[in-house]
């Protein structure tokens, strides 16, 4: 007698995963209408038999992923009415007014590969709503999502983003939630910027997390080790902007998940370790229109269009103003150190990697700025349209009647002085809008109070046991 399987949960191989990602994507850049999607995806989740539970993801204020898995049958029944506690997520609701609404984002859906998140599992983007079903303030990848809703509406304009994101591999699991017993993270590889064995351990993750990426749809162009030891980036394609601050999320999830299975830890702290490099995320922008590059210009200042150096000035007239919100921790301001390749420098340069905006070499395809302050723990959401904001409809830079000697203006070096500029500056509360604004700035403090004021040259235990990405509930109430 043939023995039956048990369970017979969905596995499907990477090359048809890749496939089915790149599909879906395509249908969502297509603006495919969203309710014949949702009837697509659930008519899908109802025929095939072998998905067990689907993983609805959503980001809080402060940029920490959380995943609820519902069970199929559930979410296909109640998906017009999940609800949720809002007031244990930090910046979100207070506990007078707790419930929140998770809606269901159908075109941002995705194929799982098995083997590392677990058969008979798909994922898709939630929104945040209030009770009475309306956009909940907070979320912010329903703002970028709304932003750049209104620049296609308006004349058909595309916000284009790709991510450079960097981050570092360390010997065992959970290696920053247990820094208050190790006091040490310890390095896989100490290689050098793309050097490392086929076999090394550090080319072992990218090479398997790379094929997770690829199987997810990102459209991967390269992936190398970087210039500190144990340090890692995976490059992918541009994309749409709020389909490029998911795969952000997603590139962390992935790599995390990817690192755990291999006894690792993969940490996106902006400085881990001091006297090394630290962790950027690298923002590259364009705007396109009818398959144009707005920010090409063959006969302008470094090939960049008029409008694509108005948008640079807009951002580096308000980069005092936002820098909280692309460098949100106190280990962020470890990376904005000058001796490092920081850039911290408040201005625009085509081959200064110090500058805060960087001119790339490109041509007419692939024109953009590269946005290099912000940290890999920023709010991807939140970062994203603060630049297209900022970039589009910031203040713009005073005119002077006599010109001066250029001064040098830098970016504040620790995370108190950039409370007390987000706080004092006008834009930021025009972006987020005043409750928001608020909120993040308090969720700030508190993180920042955990640490010690003055950084120092050593990596305090604080500035990783509190840090918005690592830290728990139970280990914040211990404060």
């Amino acid at each position: 007698m043939t023995a039956v399987p048990l369970r017979d949960f969905l596995e499907i191989p990477y090359d048809h995963l890749e496939e089915m990602n790149l599909e879906a994507k395509a249908e969502r850049l297509g603006r495919v209408d969203p309710g014949a999607l949702a009837e697509k995806r659930m008519r899908y989740l109802t025929d095939e038999r072998r998905i067990k539970a689907v993983t609805v993801c959503f980001t809080d204020l402060e940029g920490r992923f959380h995943m609820l898995d519902y069970d199929k049958k559930f979410l296909l029944k109640s998906a017009d009415n999940l609800t949720f506690d809002g007031s244990s997520i930090r910046g979100f609701s207070q506990q007078a007014e707790s419930d929140l609404r998770l809606a269901i984002d159908w075109p941002a859906f995705y194929w799982l590969p098995s083997d590392v998140f677990g058969p008979g599992k798909v994922l898709v983007f939630g929104e945040v709503q209030e009770r009475d079903g309306s956009p909940y303030r907070a979320d912010l990848r329903a703002t970028l999502k709304a932003f750049c809703a209104g620049l296609w509406e308006r004349d058909r304009t595309l916000a284009n983003i790709s991510n450079e994101i960097e981050g570092f591999l360390f010997k065992g699991r959970d290696a920053e939630r247990r820094y208050l017993e190790t006091r040490s993270l310890e390095f896989i590889s100490t290689g050098g910027y793309y050097h490392s064995l086929p076999g090394d351990a550090l080319r072992q993750f990218i090479d398997a997390a790379a094929e997770v990426q690829r199987a997810m749809g990102f459209a991967n162009e390269k992936d190398h080790p970087e210039v500190a030891p144990s340090q890692f980036e995976m490059n992918y394609s541009h994309t749409e902007a709020t389909v490029a601050a998911d795969q952000v999320q997603l590139y962390k999830l992935l790599s995390r998940q990817v690192a755990a299975r291999m006894e690792m830890t993969a940490s996106f702290l902006p400085k881990p370790v001091a006297g090394v490099n630290g962790n950027g995320m690298h923002t590259n922008i364009s705007l396109a229109r009818d398959g144009r590059n707005l920010f090409w210009d063959p006969e302008g200042q470094d090939e960049l269009s008029a409008l694509g150096w108005n948008f640079v000035h807009r951002v580096l007239e308000s980069a005092n103003d936002i820098c909280l919100i692309l460098n949100s921790s106190v280990n962020s301001y470890r990376r904005l150190d000058p001796h490092y390749e920081a850039p911290n420098q408040i201005k625009a340069s085509a081959i200064d990697r110090g500058s805060m905006v960087r001119i790339p070499l490109f041509n007419e395809r692939s024109a953009r700025i590269e946005v290099r302050s912000i940290a890999p723990d920023a709010n991807p959401y939140l970062a994203i349209h603060t630049l297209l904001r900022t970039g589009l409809e910031g203040p713009e830079p005073a005119e002077e009647s006599e010109p001066k000697r250029p001064r040098t203006r830098f970016l504040p070096d620790n995370i108190y002085d950039a409370i007390r500029l987000f706080k004092a500056g006008r834009w930021g509360t025009e972006v987020m809008g005043e409750d928001v604004h608020a909120r993040f700035a308090e969720v700030k403090l508190a993180q920042a109070e955990r640490s010690p004021k003055a950084l120092g040259g050593r990596v305090k235990t604080g500035e990783i046991q509190f840090h918005h990405e690592v830290t728990n509930q139970y280990l914040w109430s211990k404060f």
